[in-house]
């Protein structure tokens, strides 16, 4: 019955000093840390090196100032693009579950955060009861039925002298962070997804501007053919051959249009909107940067400026607090309840001054056989803190070799550039030479469609790298973080949490 256990649990407080439970707690414990010291961690973070000889080879200027501007997409002077970045990361449902994800982080993260405060409640109960006539409960309500009321102000703390409690924490908000982390790499990979889009629709435009003016040379050329031919200067051969190329090109410019929509189409969906809005994208009118800076501080700095990386990091900071979570449970647990309140048989006397009830209750548990459970839990957090440091690991060869991808890229593009101009030119003082030698009746057409083939293949190869230097630029600053820089950082020691004790 309550009363019988309210009198004893304040017998127990009254006769036992708290301090001796406080002593078989920490003896208890010191006997339970043998349990688990064969149990370790065998992975080890790795610090981003050996990036020296790439950087001295890349040919690009070298500057600690250099990393990218949380808006660095604005360095391409397109004022549409500008509106376009900042509309995809105010309105992408990708962002948005990003930001429900951390949403439901925080409330994990609180809800872990209260096993540190006291527990109060306030009980209220009206039981019908009969009592022993053998029992303990004196006369008159001895082998009677009486209705028992009682009323209690409950408190309950768990004393978390192993920190249990504290680590547990601690691993939420490493988990709560790492996806804070994981917001802004979805942010990052947003604005460079439509940056590339958008950088892709300039070349659809410029591949069209190419084949429209095929065209219209084509056409002209075939006016040319006609001329020639009433002149008695040509053949029939010759207006079929100009006359053929026409579809052929029309057929181009109708694909390239084609392109230009899914394009569009594209663009809108990054934005978190329907194909109409993609109707209304203009145009891009970009410019590559003439120079490309590299931070001079690299690789040492690149932990602290990629958000995978962050996150990473994060994670395992989190799964080291885990791995002490999992040791705390080998120790005993002490918990102190206490109550007051009131309680009657007769409800006329609930409020009485005698009717009052009290008592304090510290309680130790102390698992002795669990079939291995603890053990097998702990083993198991120490593999998934081996997991985290490995794939952080990976993150950071990943993250250098994106960075050095980028670097190799952009020094042969320089070449490429300048030997696909000089191709250019070429291609077309042989073009134009040979539509005058035709319109002279010193060339066949065959000569003409081969140069114009030739040049506008040229130019095409030439539009194609000057939008791949646009788009290796955008790589770049996603590769060295896109503007990111974390206000708390993970502990410079990540794995001391897991490593201290083992």
């Amino acid at each position: 019955m309550n009363t019988r256990k309210h009198q004893a649990s304040a017998g127990v407080a009254a006769t036992l000093h708290p301090s001796k439970y406080i002593s078989v707690a920490l003896l208890l414990g010191a006997l339970s840390g043998c349990a688990f010291s064969d149990l370790t961690t065998s992975a080890h973070m790795s610090e981003p090196q050996g990036m020296e000889q790439t950087l001295a080879d890349s040919d690009l200027k070298l500057s600690a100032a250099a990393w990218p501007s949380e808006t660095w997409w604005t360095s391409y002077n397109d004022a549409q693009l500008n509106v376009l970045v900042a509309q995809a990361l105010s309105g992408s449902p990708t962002l948005r579950a990003a930001a429900a994800r951390v949403h439901q982080a925080n409330a994990l993260e609180d809800i872990q955060g209260a096993s540190l405060l006291p527990n109060a409640e306030v009980g209220m109960s009206v039981t019908r009861e009969r009592f022993s006539s053998n029992g303990t409960t004196p006369a008159p309500a001895k082998g009677t039925w009486q209705n028992v009321h009682q009323g209690t102000f409950n408190l309950s703390y768990e004393l978390d002298f192993w920190g249990k409690n504290r680590e547990a924490v601690k691993a939420a908000v490493g988990r709560r962070r790492a996806l804070e982390v994981d917001e802004r790499a979805a942010a990052l990979m947003l604005s460079t997804s439509v940056v590339q889009a958008y950088i892709a629709l300039q070349d659809n435009y410029e591949q069209l501007d190419l084949a429209q003016a095929l065209l219209d040379q084509q056409e002209q050329i075939e006016k040319l053919t006609q001329q020639r031919f009433e002149a008695e200067l040509g053949t029939q051969i010759d207006i079929k051959q100009s006359q053929a190329a026409l579809p052929a090109s029309r057929a181009n410019i109708a694909a390239l249009r084609e392109v230009i929509e899914l394009n569009q189409n594209k663009l809108a969906s990054l934005l978190g909107k329907g194909p109409d809005r993609g109707r209304t994208i203009t145009r891009p009118r970009m410019r590559a940067s003439s120079t490309v800076t590299l931070p001079s501080n690299l690789p040492a700095e690149l932990i602290g400026h990629r958000p995978d990386v962050v996150a990473q990091r994060w994670r395992v900071e989190a799964s080291g607090h885990e791995i002490e979570v999992a040791k705390a449970r080998f120790y005993p647990n002490v918990n102190l309840t206490s109550f007051i309140g009131m309680q009657s048989l007769a409800f006329d006397t609930f409020n009485d001054h005698s009717s009052r009830i009290l008592g304090v209750s510290p309680a130790i548990s102390l698992p002795i056989f669990e079939g291995g459970r603890l053990r097998g839990n702990l083993d198991a957090q120490n593999a998934a803190y081996d997991l985290a440091v490995e794939n952080y690991n990976q993150t950071v060869i990943d993250a250098l070799r994106d960075i050095a991808d980028q670097i190799a890229s952009l020094r042969w593009l320089k070449e490429r550039l300048a030997q696909q101009n000089e191709a250019v030119a070429t291609a077309q003082a042989a073009s134009d030479l040979v539509n005058s030698r035709y319109a002279a009746g010193l060339a066949t057409y065959l000569q003409v469609l081969a140069t114009q083939n030739a040049t506008l293949a040229e130019k095409r190869q030439l539009v194609t790298l000057q939008s791949r230097a646009l788009s290796l630029q955008a790589n770049l600053s996603r590769a060295l973080g896109g503007g990111y820089s974390p206000q708390i950082q993970p502990d410079a020691d990540v794995t001391s949490t897991a490593a201290k004790k083992s």
